[in-house]
């Protein structure tokens, strides 16, 4: 009975009643009339009825599913659109890849990028040239998208690009998402561009190079990072001060030790740790004073950076 009810509703004049009953479709008893019923509701007439359908039908990952569905990243409705693309990036079958790679070159940059972004996760080889081209794309949400596959394969090719784009692109979002996309480079030579990232027009784009330098452990970043623990942002400085940890890095010490009479407590608490880290018998005085810190986090966490240091000999 509740199968045949939605059926019927399903098929009501009424938009606003098909849109209710695509809602309620995957709470039907009748398990095998859902994707039917839902793939039929992918072709309605009524955006909204069209959306619920997008998103009901999230998990189902059989062909027809997805032969229906992908067709609807060029959906004349931006909301559909949107959520078919979210729908496609929730999938982990690269089966659903061949489905998707003919939309990566679409002349639609909004089709283009909806497709790169449901792609992305999947991993598959045959998204990297048209990834790659799509660096060049003029707008800039394509841009970005480009950027997350390039970053999520991690090939040595798209190192290049990747460069090119966290110093250059106009966009700070694909700066940014550029720069943390370079984490998985093994090349020492990305260095001189994450020096020169710390210094972009965006606090954003500065503090995603300042975490790429820790990841990678360029210690040859290290004079970078301290200058950047006097940036006028305190999330840079954060960052920063917690690469510095990371690497061990010695000459961070006196500005580690400065940035414990920051007023930002996440501050105070990151140089701290890094201290413990790197492990200098300079900064036990500092550490001392922060014993006496007004955030209990502050006090905590100078305890344990001394007694590391005190247990490890301290290093001058």
């Amino acid at each position: 009975m509740m199968a045949t009810s939605i059926h019927d509703r399903l098929q009501s004049s009424d938009a606003g009643v098909r849109r209710i009953a695509v809602i309620d479709l995957p709470y039907s008893e009748e398990e095998d009339h859902i994707v039917p019923l839902l793939l039929s509701a992918l072709a309605d007439p009524d955006a909204g009825v069209r959306l619920e359908a997008v998103k009901a039908i999230e998990g189902y990952e059989e062909p027809e599913v997805l032969e229906a569905l992908v067709p609807l990243l060029k959906d004349s409705d931006p909301e559909v659109r949107q959520a078919t693309a979210i729908t496609l990036a929730e999938l982990k079958e690269p089966a659903s890849a061949s489905y998707l790679v003919p939309y990566l070159s679409d002349g639609n940059p909004e089709v283009k990028a909806a497709a790169l972004h449901a792609i992305r996760a999947l991993r598959v080889d045959a998204a990297f040239e048209p990834a790659l081209q799509a660096m060049q794309d003029e707008n800039p949400n394509v841009r970005r998208e480009a950027v997350g596959v390039l970053g999520y394969l991690k090939k040595p090719e798209a190192i290049g690009a990747l460069t090119n784009a966290a110093a250059n692109d106009p966009n700070q979002e694909v700066r940014r998402i550029a720069v943390g996309a370079l984490g998985y480079a093994s090349e020492v030579s990305i260095q001189p561009t994450l020096s020169r990232v710390l210094t972009d027009p965006a606090w954003q784009v500065r503090e995603e190079a300042a975490v790429t330098m820790g990841k990678l452990g360029l210690t040859l970043g290290v004079p970078d990072l301290v200058r950047a623990m006097d940036d006028e942002f305190w999330q840079v400085r954060v960052k920063a001060a917690r690469s510095l940890g990371k690497l061990r890095a010695k000459a961070g010490v006196t500005a580690l030790c400065e940035a414990l009479q920051h007023p930002m407590s996440n501050l105070r608490k990151e140089a701290v740790i890094a201290l413990g880290e790197i492990g200098d018998i300079r900064a036990i005085a500092y550490l001392e004073l922060a014993m006496k810190d007004v955030d209990s986090d502050v006090r905590k966490l100078s305890k344990l950076a001394l007694a590391s240091i005190h247990l490890n000999g301290g290093a001058s």
